[in-house]
């Protein structure tokens, strides 16, 4: 299936010519393995793969033996795998590296060699259990790979014309008008299936979504294998957090309250298990800002943040019970938008993933002045706008999932700071307007903000 990083691939094989090795990141069954060794096939003129996760015998003596001799490695490498690589014109991949972190720490020396480029993969590559007797190599250069966006799930799907629309229609700020209705259906194909490139090829090829959340279910009982291998020391505060997640998303607040897993918890004593799920590339989380204004770390607070799921399909299957959702009844009810829980769970994490996606980094603001109504407020996102100004620079974004809805945070947080503020906009399955000084965003438009 076509990805997008398959551009940011050649971009660096062509500008870096072997000077820096690339480190693809990204949750596990994200796509990465696939994505790079099609790069390889199509790029290179020969090519080695070695996945640590399942290493030979014979390939793990090369590594354990020669990795510290540079053309004795080489020349058993090429030996032991039968590929033979031509001095600037082949590649070495390097995946799964997080199970074999010393071959991360020799990038330096091998790509100093000059002769191949080097990419690497892997999930959990920094958790500290991965890099803790190891020497990050400075000449290694971080990509991360996220599920796969609305386009790319288009694209699995044969369509190459839908979204080119959308961005014409977003360019001039017009309706999709009759296309609207369509593309909606589309969405939310997407909402239900996720970024998952296992779950959208099971979706191409069957159409059947009960299919799609088996494979989903498999995804899930492979991330509760990873807690509990690498999350030594507070897998079962890191298991505890990911089960409590979409209970979490479902209530009106989303900002995620300890008190619900134990009363007796503790921020501190949780800090390290988000961070977990945050760097296992399981979750993203949302962070509160004191103030709307540019270089919003700055304004953030730790202890206060909203923690999605960083593929919307997956969150879906992980919601529900699995005997309630092996009726194709309930994804129907999903896709007619007709499903009695809260929505508003589902649009505004797949908002975040979209958001994630487009290299946004996830901020939201929240007051709850018991002396004064006008401060009790609760803006979803807070983006910067894209070239800097002396003003008016923060974004401030309202996700509603319903038919019918107010505005009034959105008013009383223009109004507390209209100075800092650019367009506001409103997120929701309705089409494309603009009101009032606000902008209301069909859902499917976000990745273009």
């Amino acid at each position: 299936m076509k990805r997008k990083i398959y551009d940011q691939l050649l971009q660096w094989k062509l500008k870096e010519k072997g000077s820096v090795a690339l480190l693809i990141e990204g949750a596990r069954r994200v796509g990465k393995s696939y994505i790079v060794e099609l790069f390889a096939k199509n790029e290179y003129r020969s090519h080695i793969l070695v996945n640590f996760a399942h290493i030979s015998k014979e390939m793990q003596m090369v590594f354990d033996e020669y990795l510290n001799d540079i053309d004795t490695f080489l020349m058993f490498l090429q030996n032991v795998s039968g590929i033979k690589l031509y001095e600037r014109e082949s590649i070495i991949i390097f995946d799964e590296i997080q199970s074999y972190p010393k071959a991360r720490q020799a990038i330096k020396h091998l790509v100093a060699d000059g002769r191949f480029d080097y990419i690497e993969t892997g999930s959990l590559v920094s958790i500290n259990e991965n890099t803790k007797d190891i020497l990050l190599p400075s000449e290694e250069r971080s990509l991360m790979m996220n599920p796969m966006d609305f386009e790319e799930f288009l694209w699995a799907l044969g369509d190459d014309m839908t979204m080119p629309f959308i961005r014409q229609c977003f360019e001039k700020r017009m309706e999709l008008g009759p296309m609207h209705r369509k593309v909606m259906t589309l969405f939310r194909q997407y909402l239900i299936v996720g970024g998952m490139p296992q779950a959208v090829l099971k979706f191409v090829e069957t159409k059947n979504f009960q299919d799609v959340d088996i494979v989903k279910r498999d995804i899930l009982s492979l991330y509760r294998k990873s807690i509990s291998k690498y999350a030594s020391g507070y897998k079962e505060k890191v298991a505890s957090i990911f089960d409590q997640l979409p209970g979490e998303l479902q209530k009106h607040e989303k900002r995620f309250k300890l008190s619900s897993i134990s009363k007796a918890a503790r921020y501190r004593t949780y800090e390290t298990s988000f961070y977990w799920l945050q760097d296992a590339q399981i979750t993203n989380m949302c962070y509160g800002v004191s103030e709307p204004q540019v270089g919003m770390r700055l304004k953030r607070d730790n202890k206060t943040f909203k923690c999605y799921m960083a593929d919307t399909g997956l969150l879906i299957s992980h919601s529900f019970d699995e005997k309630l959702i092996q009726g194709e009844e309930l994804y129907q009810k999903l896709l007619l938008d007709k499903i009695e829980i809260n929505s508003g769970m589902l649009v505004e994490n797949i908002v975040a993933q979209m958001f994630v996606a487009s290299g946004h980094k996830l901020y939201f603001f929240s007051s709850y002045s018991r002396e004064n109504a006008s401060d009790r407020m609760e803006i979803d996102f807070l983006i910067e706008k894209p070239s800097l100004t002396n003003a008016h620079n923060i974004c401030p974004i309202e996700v509603k999932s319903g038919r019918n809805y107010t505005f009034s945070s959105l008013q009383k947080f223009r109004n507390k700071f209209d100075k800092q503020l650019a367009t506001p906009y409103v997120i929701h399955y309705k089409d494309f307007k603009e009101e009032d000084g606000v902008v209301y965003l069909p859902i499917y438009m976000v990745p273009l903000l």
